[in-house]
């Protein structure tokens, strides 16, 4: 395929996912949140009681289409190669704590571009601190940082998390008694499982195809100069934008230019900065976002199943602790919620552990091998 046509692929399936958000957020979805993997994890978590927050618990759809896409795409193309061994507990750290910064900041990388394009100018700080941690990353690449190789593993290692997002999607059809769901909040808005589930298979079979990834675009233009990789996002967001205002022209409530009061965020700019700065950094450490570790769990990696099962334990960490931030909200004139003091500890120790893996995980190399050897 020449570099155009991948571009062009890019874009397109931009412009597609980018859409498809706004629908979902028509349909039901919280505000400026068609997609978020951090929050739609989390609200996992809570549904088969992991966490006890009563107002983000649903088994959501889009994460269990995301996967099944990328798995049922990556067979038809040969591309499902089970895979693993490369340094598993330190992946599952790491996207725990990525999963503790998403939550102090209130999003992913995905629902980040997504804030942005429903006005939300908090996205903007939160994209500073995205790009710092990435350009953090990007020191370690450098100087040769690695988490080892992966190995050959059979089918069933690398099905097994497809599997059980199948287990999953039955239990949110039968609903029984042990599954939680929100009646009020975040969690109590989504749009029908059909649409969610249609949504995410399209986003997922895309993202497989195209090797969608937020923080390896920002890594490709810090150290190569290459914006291909980054016109996939930037396509998302002009899509959601001209969505958005569409949707504010003639439904009204979708597009809100400003700091405050914004859907499901708060407007603390440092902390806004600091978790989406370990996001960033946790991103390059494992070697793709949240979004691309979905994705290359239906491809068949264990190493990113453990990562999203990272993931999904530091959600339920986050609202058992008391570590996600609240929104912000204004009552009679006085401003409630924002980031937690436990919140602000956790990012902290986050970029610590974060960098003492990435201190004990390098070793000097030469740059020109940088870009063959990494899997963003």
């Amino acid at each position: 395929m020449t570099e155009k046509r991948a571009r062009n692929r890019l874009i397109l399936a931009g412009i597609v996912i980018g859409l498809i958000a706004a629908i979902l957020v028509l349909l039901g979805n919280p505000k400026n949140m068609g997609f978020c993997l951090a929050c739609f994890v989390r609200d996992t978590a809570g549904a088969v009681g992991l966490h006890q927050a009563a107002v983000v618990q649903y088994i959501r759809p889009e994460v269990i289409g995301l996967v099944l896409g990328a798995f049922v795409v990556s067979l038809i193309f040969r591309e499902f190669k089970p895979r693993g061994g490369s340094s598993p507990m330190i992946r599952f750290v790491l996207g725990f704590f990525v999963s503790i910064g998403a939550l102090v900041f209130l999003g992913c990388p995905f629902r980040m571009i997504l804030r942005l394009a429903g006005g939300d100018l908090n996205a903007i700080v939160g994209l500073f601190g995205f790009s710092a941690g990435i350009g953090a990353g990007v020191v370690f690449l450098k100087r040769g940082y690695s988490l080892k190789r992966t190995y050959p593993l059979s089918p069933l290692e690398g099905a097994w998390l497809p599997l059980v997002q199948v287990a999953l999607l039955a239990l949110l059809v039968v609903a029984p008694p042990f599954i939680l769901f929100s009646e009020k909040g975040p969690g109590s808005m989504h749009a029908p499982i059909i649409t969610s589930l249609a949504a995410g298979l399209a986003v997922g079979a895309l993202a497989q195809r195209t090797r969608l990834c937020m923080a390896g675009g920002i890594r490709d233009v810090i150290l190569f100069q290459d914006w291909n990789l980054m016109m996939g996002f930037e396509a998302i967001f002009v899509a959601a934008l001209v969505g958005n205002l569409i949707l504010n022209a003639t439904v009204g409530g979708y597009f809100n230019l400003g700091f405050l009061p914004q859907p499901v965020a708060h407007s603390d700019g440092l902390w806004n900065f600091l978790g989406m700065l370990v996001v960033g950094l946790g991103s390059v450490l494992l070697g793709g976002c949240p979004l691309r570790q979905l994705i290359m769990a239906g491809e068949g990696s264990s190493d990113s199943a453990i990562t999203v099962i990272g993931m999904l334990l530091g959600g339920a960490t986050a609202h058992n602790f008391g570590l996600a931030s609240a929104a912000h909200t204004i009552t009679d004139g006085v401003l409630t919620g924002g980031p937690t003091g436990g919140g602000k500890v956790a990012v902290i120790i986050g970029l610590i552990v974060m960098v003492f893996i990435a201190v004990l995980n390098t070793k000097r190399v030469a740059v020109s091998s940088v870009k063959e050897g990494a899997v963003l």
